[in-house]
This record gives C-alpha cells, structure tokens and sequence, in this order.
C-alpha cells in the first residue's frame, strides 16, 4: 500500500523542499500538509504554487488538528514551529504552545491511530553555547533560548511516547541555508548572501569566531526521507541524531569569507567590540554517517551559496532594505499582529 504521509508548516522555509523531494522519491506516496498558512503570500520561487506537488492542503494549526485527519496516515513529518530565537523571544508562549505542547498533542493521537512513524523537526540549538570538541547526541545540552529549549523539552516527551509500533525520530538539524520557494532570509548564510548582492557589504554583529553547522534545506529533506523509512533496527524506537555531516561545521567569519570567495568587490565588516555571542557550538554527526549513510548531505556550502545567489537574482523589488520585507519572519508575524488579523496567541483573529 502506498504511504499516506501528513507535513505540518509545510508552508515555511524548509517544507516546499521536503513535499519536492518526498513526491521526487515517492511519487505513489499520498501527500498531505497541514498548515496555518502565516507565511502563505511570502513566495520567492518561480511564481508557482509549491503546494501543487500535494495531493491536499489543509489550511489549519497545528493546535486543532482533529483525530480524524490521521485515519490512514503512515507518518507524520513535523515542521510547524516558531522557527528562530527572535521570533521566539517575542512570542515565547506560542513558542511553546505550538513548538512543544501542540506536537506532543500530535504525537499522541497518531500513536492512538496506529500512525507507524513520527519525524520531528529538532535542532543542533539544543547546544547553546559548547565550548571544546564537536557535540555528540550523549553530550550535555545547553538549550539558551525559548525555541530551544521548546526542542529539546519536545525531545524529552516524545521519548516517552515512542514503541515498536510508533517510531518516532527526531532530527537534530544544523542551521538551514539554501535557496527555498518561500526563501527566509534571517538565517545567516542567507543573510551574508542578500547582503552581499544588495549592499556590497557584510556586516557581522559578532567577532565572527562563533562556531555553526549547516545544513542545506535539499538536504533536510534527504534526511527526512530516511527517517520515514528507517526500521527499528536503524537506532530503535526512539532516535534523536544530529543530522549533517562532519564538513558543515564553519566559523561565522569563514560563511562571510566563502559568499565573499563568489564575489569578490563585497566587503567584510567584523565587530571586535561585539558582546561575545552565547550560541556557538561544533556538532558531530558521525551517527547519522553510520546510520544513514545513502542519504548524507549533498549540497557543499558553496552549493548553496551559488544557489541563493541566482535565485535571489530573479527576485523582483528587494533592495537594501530588504530586512523590513516579508523575507524576515518576524517582520511577517509582526505586520499580522499589528493588523489584527492575529491575536497575540497566533492565532487568526475574526476567523
């Protein structure tokens, strides 16, 4: 029987590339994404609808999914969430509520409904600030922010849900970049690149030493593909793996020296006065190496790089000042709040 798979937030950033990749490899796969649709108008790809490789869109948050949607469905890919520390500093409840409380609910009524796997949309943040060697999964954790922490409290609850029967897999991801239908550009690779191209200039707030593992969306995609798939003897019931590979770990001053690399009349502005920046840490991925060694990242860096700087020169109407756009999530959030089409729990308002 074909898999019926359901995506939640397949309408941000990360979610056009998994329903591309998930209809790529699984073309007899039924598709499902459920969705709040926030960031629904924020498109940046070739003018098409991303939505139109599913076989149904459910315009709906995660919050209120009702039992009956799960009837059928063989896994649950979970990306709905408040995305960034930003965002999650100023709505830190909701951070909670939809991150944490609302995938725990979920997780809950697939295992009730015989769903076989659950895939949950974790974060190599969940390290904070790691002084020393590359973190592994048995390392401690340092969660610093209310996204983080949201993860790994996440991490925690669905440990306790997992059996033989109900997989549940959390992917630990490095920080995403790449170029995307619904393009983010408060990550920071994506950042240098829209900066480089609009400005000329790159400016880092830190003092450019703090450490980051990356990870291409293309490739978060490939991940997630392996952990619908992967059987019990493939890390057990329960798996939580940091997701990447060992090549992806860079200082913040190298991303800004590679954009720089495919555009050489860019400057780099570094801040050596900067207050030290608290979430820097090395990642290990040699696990997932081991566990899932067919479905390794292939984007390089420089891949991705290449590939923002041509989608984004087909973007029409992005200058300068191009983090007051819809291309910041928080700005996007910000503008629905101040319009009063959501409340202050993110939800829609006068629905």
């Amino acid at each position: 029987m074909a898999p019926r798979i359901l995506i939640t937030g397949n309408m941000g950033y990360v979610g056009p590339a998994v329903v591309r990749h998930l209809r790529s490899v699984l073309p007899e796969a039924y598709l499902m994404g459920v969705d709040a649709a926030y960031f629904a108008h924020c498109l940046t790809g070739s003018g098409l609808v991303p939505e139109h490789r599913l076989d149904a869109q459910h315009f709906m948050d995660i919050r209120d999914i009702p039992d009956a949607l799960l009837d059928g469905v063989t896994a649950i890919v979970n990306l709905a969430a408040i995305s960034n520390d930003p965002m999650g500093k100023t709505y830190e409840q909701p951070t909670f509520d939809i991150n944490q409380h609302a995938a725990l609910r979920l997780a809950e009524k697939a295992r009730k409904r015989g769903v076989k796997s659950f895939i949950f949309a974790s974060s190599c943040s969940v390290y904070g600030f790691a002084e020393g060697g590359a973190r592994t999964e048995t390392d401690a954790l340092n969660p610093l922010t209310a996204y983080a922490k949201s993860k790994i409290d996440s991490e925690i609850g669905l440990e306790k849900l997992a059996t033989d029967q109900f997989a549940v897999t959390c992917l630990r991801f490095p920080t995403a970049c790449g170029m995307s239908d619904r393009l983010r550009l408060d990550l920071v690779l994506n950042d240098f690149v829209a900066a480089a191209m609009l400005t000329g200039e790159i400016k880092i707030l830190s003092d450019g030493t703090p450490w980051r593992p990356l990870i291409d969306i293309r490739d978060m995609a490939v991940a997630i593909e392996w952990a619908i798939g992967r059987s019990l003897l493939q890390g057990g019931a329960f798996l939580a793996i940091n997701a990447g590979t060992n090549g992806c770990n860079y200082q913040v001053k190298q991303l800004a020296e590679m954009v720089q690399s495919k555009m050489p009349n860019v400057t780099i502005n570094i801040n050596p006065d900067a207050v030290p920046d608290k979430r820097s840490y090395k990642v290990d991925f040699s696990k997932y190496a081991q566990l899932a060694p067919g479905h390794l990242p292939r984007c390089s860096l420089e891949d991705s790089i290449t590939g923002l700087i041509e989608g984004f020169g087909q973007l029409k109407g992005v200058d300068a000042a191009f983090r007051d756009t819809h291309l910041i999530r928080l700005r996007v959030l910000t503008d629905l709040r101040s319009r009063g089409i959501l409340d202050d729990q993110l939800r829609w308002a006068n629905r």
